[in-house]
C-alpha cells in the first residue's frame, strides 16, 4: 500500500505537487492523467525517492521511501531512457537487472519470453548498444527492465509513448494480465486518455500537482466523465477564438493538442 501524506513540492513558485492525503492500495491499477505540467511524472518521482519533498512524505508499505531502500527490492519503474544503461546491448542489460534482483542469466531468458510479441523480433538479437535503437524500442527495452523482476510495484510514465499500435496493444494486455497474475500494483501515466481508460480500473486526475478527483472506472465507465473535463479545459484556453472543424471528439482533441505541447 502507498500512503501519501501532506506532500508538496515546488520548483521556485509554481507548485508542482500538493497532495494532501491519498491511498493507492496493494493490487490497485491506477492511470494518472493530467494536461502536460499537472504534476504526473513529479509525482512519480517523489514516490520513487528521486526528488525531495518540500514537506510531507510517502510511505509504501509503511515504510518511509526517503528513510530506507527496503521498498526498493520489491519496486520496479520505468521513467524515461535515463534509467537505461545505453552502452549496453538489451541482453546485458536484461541480465545486468536480472543480477541485481538475484536471478540467473537462465531465469532472465525465461522471464523474456512472455515479451516476445512485444519486442517483435526488434529487441534481441541485433547486435547493437541500447542507445542506438529506436524511442519506441528504447520504451520496449525500459518496460520490460522495470517487470523483470516481476515487483509487487511498477511504475510506468507515458508507456505508450513511442510505440507503434500493435506495441501499444499488446502492452495493455500484458500490463492487465500481469496486475491480475501477481496482485501487484500498478501505477501509470499516460496522455492517451483512451489507453488510460482501457486498462486501468481507478483513474486519479491531476490539475496544477492537486488530485481533484478519483474516479472508479468500470467498463470505460470514466470516459465520459474525463472527455467532459478535457472538453471544458479546452474551451477554456480556446475562448475567444474561433472553432475550427478537426472531426475529432473532444477527448481525440484534448489528447493531440496535449501530445503537441509534450
Amino acid at each position: 500500500m502507498i500512503q501519501i501524506t501532506d506532500l508538496q513540492k515546488r520548483f521556485g513558485s509554481k507548485v508542482a505537487v500538493d497532495i494532501k492525503n491519498y491511498t493507492i492500495h496493494q493490487g490497485d491499477m491506477l492511470g494518472l492523467v493530467g494536461n502536460n505540467g499537472a504534476g504526473k511524472t513529479t509525482l512519480f518521482r517523489l514516490i520513487l525517492d528521486l526528488l525531495k519533498a518540500d514537506r510531507g512524505n510517502v510511505t509504501i508499505d509503511d515504510i518511509d521511501v526517503s528513510r530506507s531502500e527496503e521498498w526498493k527490492s520489491y519496486t520496479g519503474a520505468f521513467i524515461d531512457d535515463g534509467f537505461l544503461i545505453d552502452y549496453l546491448t538489451p541482453e546485458e542489460y536484461f541480465h545486468f537487472i536480472g543480477k541485481m534482483y538475484g536471478l540467473k542469466k537462465e531465469e532472465v531468458d525465461e522471464r523474456l519470453l512472455p515479451f516476445e510479441r512485444f519486442m517483435n523480433g526488434e529487441v534481441l538479437g541485433q547486435k547493437k548498444f541500447i542507445r542506438n535503437f529506436s524511442m519506441g524500442n528504447k520504451q520496449k527495452v525500459g518496460i520490460i527492465s522495470a517487470m523483470l523482476h516481476h515487483p509487487q510495484l511498477l511504475i510506468l510514465d507515458e508507456p505508450f509513448n513511442f510505440l507503434d499500435p500493435s506495441s501499444q496493444s499488446i502492452i495493455k494486455h500484458l500490463l492487465k494480465k500481469y496486475n491480475e497474475e501477481h496482485r501487484a500494483t500498478v501505477i501509470i501515466s499516460s496522455h492517451n486518455l483512451n489507453h488510460t481508460v482501457d486498462v486501468c480500473p481507478r483513474i486519479a486526475l491531476l490539475e496544477n500537482g492537486v488530485i481533484i478527483r478519483d474516479i472508479k472506472n468500470e467498463h470505460n465507465s470514466a470516459e465520459k466523465e474525463l472527455e467532459d473535463y478535457f472538453n471544458i479545459r479546452v474551451e477554456e484556453e480556446t475562448a475567444g477564438e474561433a472553432p475550427e472543424e478537426t472531426g475529432q471528439t473532444p477527448m481525440q482533441e484534448t489528447q493531440a493538442m496535449t501530445e503537441q505541447t509534450d
